[in-house]
């Protein structure tokens, strides 16, 4: 390969305003490296320094890229009609005079100097993100497309199956709702294109409260629920199974009076004026999701499910010889149990009922990867760690060891250079969705929480840094082993006064089932401590809230005896503050409702252990660690790298 100082130097004076200069400088360099190809005897790849891939990005500077691309097809065309001499090739060694001749042409040297890019890796991914189509934001872009026109078609299709309105005219008094088209392109986790979606949603937005709905609240699964369901499942080596409602919302009653417009592109002329009467839902609608929840659960009661009073969203049926549990999340049913042949049967009763998708095992939720194998379930959310690198423009950048340094001190300082806000919370809110699979990031994604309202540069850095610790661990993840045990026991602590412009400590519990983590968090506390070990014993309070509602869920789910969960402490000052009833001067001062810890011991509900600080998994969640330490730590709790190259 030749360097390509001469053409480095040929594209910086392409952008001067010396034009004559600029175009005599180009002939005597495309002179030069003509001569230089013929001397050598072979086809000249075309290359271009690293650094210029700022200046070619089809997203940014597109006129600059044009211009860019036209000079080096120019060149391209040029020097490629140089035909090598297959009996005489050379390896370019060391300065531009030193060559040497290799009989072999197998034996030539392709390979780019260090610091160059190939045109064809540097173009890799152009023609992908050319040809790369948009959504329609609108019927009459759409309206233009035959696959659209489908869509739209196949949405209106599923809505006169279900009976969902029926043609009318408006009554006096009434006001007809809106009807708008919002198309979806339908990806699985490896960005394939399974469909294209199209669907007809009202504007409920201009619904006014006591006239056109009244309860809007619908429950779904909880993520740490959903994480206990598969841990169980992983245990018993139950296989996990993915059925989606299709069109959900229209399945649900409506018993408020409610007429919307016909949709566009779609009225008939005969039928100008009319408007629809909604008999059942309509994506939009504010009481939409409620009622599909209400029809969900009717359908399901009807099958001898029962609801779980602790966690609304969960269906359980236990008969002598088979268990089936369902987590609902909106129109996705996750089931689990034994026998298979239950689930059939349930899968076969749900496609009477609804229209129904029958995704087989569960491989992909909620954006969440999810791996069943030889009774082993892991998740993890690689896809979706991209997808936060890529809408962050960070796809591209070095990693790091660690989310965020031990010396970090991050305060609501009102110096420094503001960034955009919007921008900032949008990331924010992205990696606090990453965290459902992602306990080593609950510290730093918590802290950098706290500044949303006015980031400054400050924030924005940390938040690099830690976008820049996810670009290296995207495939890191969690794996429920189906003889890693069938017990709950937490982790609590707590960092006093680290962090913290006001002072409050910081909260960190995790809790496992087996050996696996089920339910993390890290919270700022609530009130000032005036010692690490009401610190301590603030945090060990949460924990137990928590132990207490995940040992009666398992109770329920499994049809067994609760049995008294461990929290494991390293402060043994709590520990005793925790048994010792007496109303002593060391906790007087202490808020009432952090004394419900001791009622639950007495109970014996739960039970606390003293654990050396050098074992304590929730440590990870309460302050910034040292680069050894942090490794150490995310291998104890049990996140490890779930990639194939890994796994094999």
């Amino acid at each position: 390969m030749l360097r390509m100082g001469s053409r480095r130097r040929f594209q910086h004076r392409m952008n001067s305003t010396h034009t004559v200069k600029m175009y005599d400088e180009s002939r005597r360099t495309c002179h030069k490296l003509l001569a230089e190809v013929v001397r050598h005897g072979h086809t000249y790849s075309n290359s271009v320094p690293t650094g210029t891939r700022r200046d070619i990005t089809p997203y940014k500077h597109y006129e600059e890229s044009q211009k860019l691309r036209k000079t080096e097809d120019f060149w391209l065309h040029i020097i490629c009609k140089v035909t090598p001499d297959t009996s005489r090739q050379s390896n370019y060694q060391g300065d531009h005079d030193s060559t040497q001749v290799i009989n072999s042409p197998s034996q030539f040297d392709h390979t780019p100097v260090r610091g160059f890019r190939t045109l064809s890796d540097l173009y890799e991914n152009t023609e992908e993100l050319l040809l790369a189509e948009d959504e329609p934001k609108n019927y009459k872009e759409a309206s233009s497309d035959q696959k659209w026109i489908e869509a739209m078609k196949t949405e209106l299709d599923s809505i006169n199956r279900n009976n969902t309105w029926e043609l009318t005219t408006l009554p006096t008094g009434h006001k007809a709702i809106g009807l708008k088209w919002i198309f979806k392109t339908k990806k699985d986790a490896n960005g394939d294109i399974i469909k294209h979606k199209a669907r007809l949603v009202a504007k409920g937005y201009i619904q006014q409260h006591g006239i056109d709905f009244e309860e809007v609240f619908a429950p779904v699964a909880r993520m740490e629920t959903i994480r206990l369901l598969l841990a169980i499942a992983a245990t018993n080596k139950w296989e996990v199974h993915h059925l989606d409602v299709k069109s959900a919302f229209l399945h649900g009653d409506l018993k408020e009076e409610v007429y919307v417009t016909q949709p566009e592109g779609f009225t008939k002329e005969q039928d100008k004026g009319k408007v629809y009467r909604l008999i059942k839902a309509l994506y939009g609608l504010r009481q939409a999701p409620r009622a599909w929840n209400i029809k969900l659960d009717n359908t399901l009661k009807s099958l001898d499910f029962k609801k779980c009073a602790l966690e609304q969203a969960i269906y359980t049926k236990t008969s002598k010889d088979s268990t089936l549990l369902i987590g609902v999340y909106v129109d996705d049913l996750i089931i689990t149990g034994a026998p298979k042949k239950e689930i059939d049967k349930f899968k076969a009763q749900m496609k009477e009922k609804f229209e129904m998708s029958d995704l087989g095992l569960l491989a992909y939720y909620l954006g969440i990867e999810v791996t069943q194998a030889n009774g082993d379930i892991s998740i993890k959310q690689s896809a979706y760690a991209s997808k936060i690198l890529k809408e962050a423009g960070m796809i591209d950048c070095n990693e790091t060891l660690i989310p965020m340094d031990p010396g970090t001190r991050l305060t609501k300082i009102t110096e420094g250079t503001m960034v955009d806000s919007t921008e900032y919370r949008s990331i924010i809110g992205c990696l606090r969705y990453l965290l459902h699979t992602r306990p080593d990031l609950s510290y730093s994604v918590g802290l950098l929480s706290r500044f949303m309202q006015e980031p400054k540069e400050q924030h924005m850095k940390a938040i690099r840094q830690v976008l820049r610790y996810v670009k290296g661990t995207k495939d890191y993840g969690i794996t429920y082993k189906h003889n890693g045990g069938n017990k709950i026991h937490g982790f609590s602590d707590s960092s006093y006064g680290v962090n913290t412009q006001e002072g409050k400590g910081t909260t960190g519990i995790i809790f496992y089932y087996g050996e696996s983590p089920i339910s993390w968090s890290t919270q700022k506390q609530a009130t000032v401590a005036l010692s690490s070990c009401e610190s301590e014993f603030i945090a060990a309070t949460a924990a137990a809230t928590q132990a207490l509602w995940l040992k009666r869920l398992l109770g329920k789910l499994t049809q067994s005896q609760e049995e008294k969960i461990t929290i494991q402490v390293d402060n043994k000052s709590a520990i005793a503050l925790m048994k010792n009833p007496v109303f002593h001067g060391r906790s007087k001062h202490i808020d009432i409702k952090y004394h419900f810890i001791r009622e639950c011991m007495e109970r014996e509900d739960i039970q606390v252990e003293f654990i050396n600080g050098e074992y304590q998994k929730a440590d990870i969640l309460t302050k910034a660690l040292p680069k050894i330490r942090f490794l150490t730590m995310r291998q104890l709790i049990g996140l490890k790298d779930l990639s194939s190259s890994a796994c094999d």
